[in-house]
């Protein structure tokens, strides 16, 4: 039995609310990172694009487009292969995330009920919060009981940034 190791791309992506690192892998986006999130996905194992596979650096190329395009407004939703690792609840928690209406927010609670459980919610913010795909897994339009504002990667501004900037979008003023 063949063991099969899956080679990993790492990249810079400049974004409107600051500098992103990409992390592709053989069957997709395995992760979109802030600076300060040191998650050992990004290890030394992930190398830059130089030398990296052409499949690799055409899913950084279209990932940059979507990421340019969605920061100007002119999209709402992404079409990328996406590979996150994660527990089967943390995938289904993810799954979740891409159900959520650009421009919309949910509770925490509201998130677990749509797993079928609405006394979830504190395992859904820990799940949520091992997203590793920001932005395109939308877990910054996952908000507290009350509307306001909770833990993010990116951290709170980012967040409320997000968020404004897709309500302008929504309203027709990117």
């Amino acid at each position: 039995m063949a063991v099969r190791t899956d080679h990993l791309t790492r990249a810079d992506i400049v974004s409107p609310i600051g500098r992103l690192a990409a992390v592709v892998g053989d069957d997709g986006l395995r992760a979109l990172l802030w600076p300060d999130d040191h998650r050992p996905i990004v290890a030394a194992d992930a190398g830059d694009e130089l030398g990296a596979p052409q499949g690799h650096l055409d899913l950084l190329d279209r990932l940059r487009g979507q990421l340019e395009e969605y920061f100007a407004g002119e999209r709402t939703g992404f079409d990328l292969p996406l590979d996150p690792r994660g527990t089967r609840f943390q995938h289904e928690a993810w799954d979740v995330l891409r159900t959520i209406p650009f421009a919309t927010t949910i509770t925490y609670g509201e998130q677990a009920a749509a797993l079928g459980d609405p006394n979830k919610a504190r395992a859904v913010g820990a799940a949520n919060g091992r997203n590793p795909i920001s932005i395109i897994v939308p877990c910054h339009r996952v908000v507290g009981a009350s509307g306001e504002l909770t833990g993010f990667a990116g951290g709170l501004s980012a967040k409320a940034w997000l968020l404004d900037h897709e309500r302008r979008v929504a309203a027709g003023r990117p």
